[in-house]
């Protein structure tokens, strides 16, 4: 099989995003959507973003924080230089007492319990892999690739670096969320012999996906990630 400049094999679609924790199912509609998912780790970690936390029902079903434990870096850090202190496990599993849905884990979802709570790696590293097991578990394919690996010039910046990764990757489409549209324009995609296609609207809960998985089960929300994932210009 060909290869693309990256040395993987070529691919049509791909997908961007930063590594978020146990997001919800319209995250997961770009792994169905895209051949490749580039993990965004190069960009500056969002201090009040999804990357190192999620929201569950509490007990009284109001939705509360479930944070991973993070060492204090500089403001304008990247993603890629977040690292966990060495009591995180510790400091994340005392907080599952606070979500019911979660003394569920180990009898419906080992092997999501088991990269749940496994964070001697870096937070890249971990995200990665529970991106992994939950894609696993839903029956949704999962390639990936992170940014930072990538020999990308640093100099490019939003959309011209996003159009600089999907050319590297050989593919001809970069696939987004709705939330895109505001970021991107078609013809400067075309410019590069490039198509830009948006996931259609995501009507289904927002809730995380680690909940929902735990409530109703992986296959349901799998089919229906599968069932929902449709592309629009």
């Amino acid at each position: 099989m060909d290869k693309s400049p990256s040395g993987f094999p070529p691919a049509a679609r791909v997908a961007i995003m930063q590594p978020y924790f146990v997001p919800y199912a319209g995250y997961f509609r770009l792994f169905q959507a895209a051949d490749v998912f580039v993990i965004y780790d190069c960009v500056q970690f969002p201090r009040r973003g999804w990357v190192h936390r999620n929201q569950l029902p509490g007990h009284d079903h109001a939705l509360r924080w479930l944070t991973l434990p993070l060492e204090k870096v500089e403001r304008d850090a990247p993603i890629l230089a977040l690292r966990f202190p060495k009591d995180a496990e510790h400091r994340l599993v005392t907080q599952f007492p606070r979500f019911p849905a979660l003394s569920k884990l180990g009898e419906h979802c080992p092997a999501l319990s088991t990269a749940l709570t496994a964070l001697g790696v870096t937070p890249v590293d971990y995200l990665e892999r529970l991106l992994h097991v939950i894609c696993a578990d839903l029956h949704l394919p999962c390639r990936t690739v992170r940014s930072s690996q990538l020999p990308i010039a640093e100099s490019l910046r939003g959309q011209d670096r996003i159009i600089a990764i999907v050319k590297h990757l050989g593919a001809h489409t970069y696939v987004n969320s709705q939330g895109g549209r505001s970021l991107y324009a078609q013809k400067d995609f075309e410019k590069f012999d490039l198509q830009l296609r948006f996931l259609t609207r995501y009507a289904g809960s927002t809730v995380s996906i680690l909940h929902r998985m735990l409530d109703q089960g992986a296959e349901s929300v799998g089919e229906e990630i599968r069932r929902d994932t449709n592309l629009e210009a």
